[in-house]
């Protein structure tokens, strides 16, 4: 690194926040995502919120208030990131409206992005390679977002996918569409 470099300011970095229901391709939109960015030369760490919750969030449950504790966790890591420079792709449920928007206000501004991956419940449900959904019905998971617990689906995300409707590579493109213009790229 020559002295130029250090006196150059680190750009600021990016925040994906994909959210939705289990089952609605979160994770597998992220891990594309994440996979073309560094194609793109970008990094671009996934904070997934299965990882999460079996490492830095593993003493949660599933209470409204061990939810809100693990999007605040995931908010604070992912702005840090953002703040270092990196693109911190976020794949969390995080089924709250003012969790998201508390996340938000973790990440320099105009630096996140929220994408909700829609897809409807009986779409989920089918995807379902956990039987998480049937043990839901079964009560024997209680507090499941989208059957007993709620989900409240984001009011203006600044991208929308529908999972059942689009091909992950055609949302991967409408995604680093929105992320290239708030690079400024």
């Amino acid at each position: 690194m020559s002295a130029a470099d250090l006196k150059r300011p680190d750009p600021c970095g990016l925040v994906i926040w994909f959210t939705g229901l289990s089952g609605a391709g979160k994770t597998t939109l992220s891990t594309a995502v994440q996979k073309s960015l560094r194609e793109r030369g970008y990094r671009a760490p996934v904070l997934d919120g299965d990882v999460l919750r079996a490492g830095l969030c593993s003493d949660l449950g599933f209470s409204a208030k061990d939810r809100h504790e693990n999007v605040r966790r995931a908010g604070a890591v992912a702005g840090l990131m953002a703040e270092a420079g990196l693109i911190c792709v976020v794949a969390l449920i995080s089924p709250f409206r003012s969790d998201r928007a508390a996340a938000r206000a973790l990440v320099p501004a105009g630096r996140f992005v929220e994408v909700f991956v829609n897809a409807p419940l009986s779409v989920c449900e089918q995807r379902d390679v956990k039987g998480l959904y049937r043990k839901a019905r079964a009560n024997q998971i209680p507090e499941f977002t989208g059957i007993s617990s709620p989900y409240e689906e984001p009011e203006s995300p600044e991208i929308t996918v529908r999972s059942d409707l689009l091909s992950i590579e055609e949302s991967v493109a409408l995604i680093l569409k929105v992320v290239e213009e708030r690079l400024g790229r």
